[in-house]
C-alpha cells in the first residue's frame, strides 16, 4: 500500500514537472519566434513612416534574418551533439535578447542587416532545442499529445508585440518599440528560467530510446512541402502589417491585425492536432495548406476590416498548425534520426523563407502594391499543399491516436 501511494506521488510530481517544462517552453517560444523573429512585422510600418525604408530594404533585412534562421538550422543538423551544452543554449538566448534590444539603437542597414542575421542563428538555434527538449519531456511523462501546445507560445509572442508596439511607438516611435520588446524578451526569459529550468531535475522519469524503425528518405517529399510552405506563408508572416496599412481606410486596424494572427495562431497547433485525431494527419495538413492559401490569397484583395481580419484570422490559424503537424510527422518517420528530421526540416522551412521576402519586397516596389507577391505566395502553398496530398509515405488512417 505504501509503495503504491509513493508510485502515484512520483507520477504525480512527474506530471506537474512536465506541465512547468511545457510552459517555460512557450515562454521561451515568445522570446526566440514570437519576439526575437516576428516582432519585425508589426515594428516595420514604424520604421517605414519614421525613416522611410522601402519595401525591397524590408524584404532584405527579413531575408537576412532567415538566412540567419537557415544557418542556425545548419548548425544544429550537422552538429546536433552541440545542443547538449548549457553555454550554448544560454549563449543563444541572451544573442536573440541583445539583438532586438540592438535593433533599436541603429539607423544604419548594414548593423541592422548583422543584428538579424545573429538573431536568425540564435532563434533557429532555441527553436530547435526548445522543441526538442519538451517533446521528450512530454513523451516520457506519457503527455505527447501535448506536446503541440509548445507551439502557441510562438502566437502569443506575436500577439503580445502587436500590443505592445503600438504603445511603446507613443513613446518613441520606432526605436522605442524595438526597445521595449527587447526588455520585455529580458522578462520572459527570466520567468522562463525560474519556471522550468529548476525543475528539469525534478522531472524523474524513465528514458525512453527511440525506436530503431524510420529512416530520413521518408521525409523528402514532405519536406518539399515543407520549403514550399516556407516560401509562400512568409510573404504574409513579414508584410501583413505594412500591407494592411497602405489600404485605404484600414491604417488603423494594421496594428490589430498582426494581434489577430497571433491570437488565432496561439491555440491553432492544438486545434489541428485535434483535427488530425479525427481525420489523420495527411488529410489535416492538407486541410491546413488549402486553407492557409486561400486566406494569402483573400489579403491580396482585403478592402475592409472584416476580410483583412478574417484573412489575418485565417493565416494565423494555420501556419503554425502546419509547422506543429509537419514536424510531429517529419520526427515519427524518421525514428532514431528524429533529432536530425528536426533540424532538416527547419532547414528547409528556413531555406524557403530566404527566397520569399526579397522577392515580394522588390516586386511589390515594382506594381506599387502586394497583389501580385501575394497571389504568387498563396499559389506556392497550394502546390505544397498538393504534395502532402499526394504523398504516400502517411501511414494508412495516420493520426496522432497512435
Amino acid at each position: 500500500m505504501k509503495s503504491s501511494k509513493q508510485k502515484d506521488r512520483v507520477i504525480a510530481n512527474t506530471q506537474r514537472s512536465a506541465l512547468w517544462v511545457l510552459i517555460g517552453g512557450m515562454l521561451g517560444m515568445m522570446v526566440a519566434m514570437g519576439i526575437g523573429r516576428f516582432a519585425f512585422t508589426p515594428i516595420l510600418p514604424l520604421m517605414q513612416r519614421d525613416l522611410g525604408i522601402s519595401n525591397s530594404l524590408a524584404g532584405g533585412l527579413a531575408s537576412l534574418n532567415y538566412a540567419g534562421y537557415l544557418a542556425g538550422a545548419l548548425i544544429c543538423a550537422v552538429c546536433p551533439h552541440i545542443l547538449r551544452y548549457t553555454s550554448v543554449n544560454v549563449t543563444a538566448l541572451v544573442a536573440c535578447i541583445a539583438t532586438t534590444f540592438l535593433m533599436g539603437f541603429t539607423q544604419s542597414p548594414y548593423w541592422w542587416g548583422a543584428l538579424r542575421l545573429i538573431s536568425g542563428v540564435a532563434s533557429a538555434m532555441l527553436f530547435v532545442v526548445i522543441a526538442i527538449e519538451v517533446t521528450e519531456t512530454m513523451v516520457r511523462s506519457s503527455h505527447s499529445r501535448w506536446s503541440s501546445a509548445l507551439y502557441g507560445g510562438i502566437g502569443l509572442g506575436i500577439a503580445l508585440s502587436g500590443v505592445f508596439t503600438q504603445i511603446l511607438d507613443r513613446f518613441g516611435g520606432w526605436s522605442a518599440a524595438w526597445l521595449g520588446m527587447g526588455g520585455i524578451s529580458m522578462i520572459l526569459s527570466l520567468v522562463g528560467i525560474l519556471v522550468a529550468g529548476k525543475r528539469r531535475g525534478a522531472v524523474s522519469i524513465p528514458s525512453v530510446s527511440s525506436p530503431s524503425t524510420g529512416t530520413l528518405t521518408g521525409i523528402s517529399r514532405l519536406a518539399t512541402a515543407y520549403f514550399l510552405e516556407g516560401v509562400g506563408y512568409i510573404v504574409s508572416a513579414t508584410f501583413l502589417v505594412t500591407m494592411i496599412t497602405h489600404t485605404a481606410g484600414l491604417a488603423r486596424f494594421a496594428p490589430w491585425s498582426w494581434v489577430a494572427v497571433g491570437l488565432a495562431a496561439a491555440p491553432s497547433t492544438v486545434i489541428w492536432q485535434q483535427i488530425a485525431y479525427r481525420i489523420g494527419v495527411r488529410h489535416a495538413l492538407t486541410l491546413a495548406y488549402l486553407l492557409q492559401a486561400c486566406g494569402i490569397l483573400l489579403s491580396s484583395i482585403a478592402t475592409q476590416p472584416f476580410s483583412a481580419g478574417l484573412a489575418a484570422i485565417i493565416f494565423g490559424g494555420t501556419f503554425l498548425g502546419i509547422v506543429s503537424l509537419a514536424m510531429a510527422e517529419g520526427t515519427r518517420r524518421s525514428g532514431a534520426d528524429a533529432r536530425r528530421a528536426a533540424a532538416i526540416l527547419t532547414v528547409c522551412f528556413g531555406a524557403g523563407q530566404v527566397i520569399g521576402p526579397p522577392l515580394a519586397g522588390l516586386l511589390a516596389d515594382q506594381q506599387g502594391g502586394f497583389s501580385l507577391p501575394l497571389i504568387l505566395a498563396g499559389s506556392t502553398v497550394v502546390f505544397g499543399g498538393i504534395l502532402v496530398a499526394t504523398d504516400r509515405n502517411f501511414s494508412a488512417g495516420s493520426s496522432y491516436k497512435k
